[in-house]
């Protein structure tokens, strides 16, 4: 693979639930892809459970955020490893009540007046055009 980690692209050496997060960030921000099984350098590791990862990181996704990512299964060799491609979604997609963001090679919450900020965005309006209580 031998491509550097960067702003859309992240190496995981096994699943963890908490990646979920990462989708959710991916999906706000410009789209991304996670590869699973393999380390820091982008070596393929192996996975031994690949096939049913193949069929439970879809439905985590679509139960958990309601949205659809490419999940597939790649071979290095005899090894397998799994590719979760991320499209950025035009509404803001929340994961368990929460919204993420992928900034830079961090994931982080959104929250407070960014949070508001975003959401104002995604809906193509800005404060100038939101109309205020009394007025």
């Amino acid at each position: 693979m031998k491509e550097k980690e960067h702003q859309s692209i992240e190496w995981k050496e096994s699943w963890q639930d908490e990646y979920l997060k990462w989708i959710c960030g991916y999906a706000n921000a410009y789209g991304g892809t996670i590869y699973i099984d393999t380390d820091d350098d982008g070596n393929v590791v192996g996975i031994d459970n690949a096939r049913d990862l193949l069929e439970r990181i879809p439905n985590k996704i679509t139960d958990t955020m309601g949205i659809i990512a490419d999940v597939n299964l790649l071979y290095k060799g005899e090894l397998e490893y799994l590719q979760i491609i991320v499209d950025k979604y035009p509404s803001l997609i929340s994961f368990r009540g929460k919204y993420y963001c992928r900034s830079g090679s961090t994931m982080r919450e959104i929250t407070g007046k960014e949070l508001e900020r975003a959401l104002l965005k995604t809906q193509g309006r800005t404060w100038d055009g939101v109309p205020l209580p009394k007025l």
